[in-house]
């Protein structure tokens, strides 16, 4: 097992653990910093998605910070596993946590009330970014002015639905992260 700290709010300073696996990134401590200094005047309330959930840092971080309600989606069952053990022990009552595939979930699942705040990163091996991004603006799941947070690997570019104006961008490492916003 790992871990990776929350780094404000309610649960700051609380571990998140995680599975060992080559496909997990924890989005890391100096980059979630910057992330949610962008998100700070939208996160309080907000109806979040952490997508591709993997250690759950990005959404119980968005809890921690005053987030109204997030889902959190996985498919592998390990992960799934920790995640509610997670949510048990930060007592993370609007927490939800879905274990299937991603993108069948976007083109399938009801839209019960549309996101305020999506986390997009999933493993970099896969091309998920873009479907993922057409279901999300094509089914209706962006509340007007949400914002799409994107990870894909420090030498790449995406191009996303027209309808998403990139707001910011940089590099960390190996990852280059982006902030989409729809208007």
């Amino acid at each position: 097992m790992h871990s990776v700290r929350i780094i404000a709010g309610r649960w700051r300073g609380r571990k998140v653990m995680f599975p060992d696996s080559a496909h997990l990134r924890p989005t890391p401590d100096r980059v979630r910093e910057t992330v949610f200094n962008w998100l700070a005047p939208r996160i309080v309330g907000a109806h979040a998605l952490d997508l591709f959930a993997g250690s759950g840092v990005l959404g119980f971080e968005a809890l921690s910070r005053g987030a109204g309600r997030v889902i959190l989606v996985d498919s592998a069952p390990v992960v799934i596993k920790q995640l509610q053990q997670t949510k048990a022990i930060l007592v993370a009552d609007t927490a939800e946590i879905i274990q299937t595939d991603a993108l069948g979930w976007l083109q399938n699942a009801p839209i019960n009330q549309p996101f305020n705040i999506i986390f997009l990163d999933p493993p970099f091996q896969l091309p998920l970014l873009l479907p993922c991004c057409e279901q999300l603006v094509t089914r209706g799941w962006l509340a007007d002015n949400a914002v799409i947070y994107t990870e894909i690997p420090h030498d790449a570019t995406i191009t996303l639905p027209n309808s998403l104006n990139l707001l910011r961008d940089k590099v960390a490492g190996n990852v280059r992260y982006q902030l989409w916003e729809k208007p």
